[in-house]
């Protein structure tokens, strides 16, 4: 079976879609993070970047911008969908580009300065043979830089709808906390062993906290917590029924938040992470 076969079937499908369609809205909610990852990639003028799980191109652009005219970024993902707006929001910039690749197993040639991924990493069924393969793609010396979630309890975007959703579906078996996932790399200590198996050294990893923008209404917010968040996945294998419940007592919950400039907002807890080759 080709690595990461769940993940490439539900990126090029409806998933897939979705975040095409509200590529505005995510790139805003996930603001923050993005923020908190440039500092810690530093990315200079005139380095090859790789840019890994880009989705629809936001730390890619940004990157481009960073490394100039002199420098090169390739950004890679598993989703047509999402790699066909990255091109379309990258057209006419000569030193970014994307490609098709599954980054388990992808050769890449060993010449990157820096990889850098904003909460795409998370998703392979091997993570230590799909990091090793990563190393492989770097320079000597070479830097890597990404963000991934703290477990699911810290998230508030995800465990209010979690916790509201659960009694509104029928009973699930519990999933592995380590299947691939928005937050398969929660656990640090795992985390570390991970990226050091696979050959990394000067392992960092630190806190980013923070807030995701969720909708200026309650209908906006409920909406993007329930088909665009984690829960998703598991409420389209609902009927009709189950999911329009579930939708309408996240959509109550988020009646109670206060707004900030106008936007209902939900915290966030991340890891920051660094290494080098």
């Amino acid at each position: 079976m080709t690595a990461n076969a769940d993940q490439i079937e539900y990126w090029n499908g409806p998933a897939g879609e979705k975040w095409v369609k509200n590529q505005a809205v995510m790139d805003a909610s996930l603001a923050e993070a993005t923020a908190g990852l440039l500092p810690l990639a530093d990315i200079q003028p005139g380095e090859r970047v790789l840019d890994i799980g880009c989705g629809s191109g936001e730390l890619s652009l940004l990157a481009a911008d960073a490394v100039g005219a002199g420098g090169q970024v390739i950004g890679a993902d598993i989703s047509k969908p999402l790699l066909a707006l990255a091109r379309q929001r990258a057209m006419g910039r000569g030193n970014v580009r994307f490609i098709e690749a599954n980054a388990a197993s992808y050769a890449f040639a060993p010449e990157y300065d820096l990889l850098v991924s904003r909460f795409g990493v998370m998703f392979f069924d091997d993570p230590q043979t799909a990091f090793a393969n990563l190393r492989r793609a770097m320079a000597k010396g070479g830097r890597l830089a990404f963000v991934c979630w703290r477990p699911v309890a810290e998230n508030e975007y995800a465990a209010m709808p979690f916790d509201i959703a659960r009694p509104l579906m029928p009973a699930l078996a519990s999933p592995d906390p380590y299947a691939p996932g928005p937050f398969a790399l929660s656990d640090p200590d795992r985390l570390r062993g991970i990226l050091a198996g696979a050959g990394f050294s000067g392992i960092a990893i630190a806190k980013l906290d923070g807030m995701m923008r969720m909708g200026a209404t309650a209908e906006e917010a409920g909406i993007q917590a329930t088909s665009l968040g984690p829960k998703a996945r598991a409420l389209a294998k609902m009927d009709d029924a189950v999911r329009a419940r579930v939708v309408a007592a996240v959509t109550d919950a988020f009646r109670a938040y206060p707004k900030t400039d106008g936007v209902i907002t939900c915290r966030i807890a991340c890891w920051l992470v660094g290494a080098r080759a």
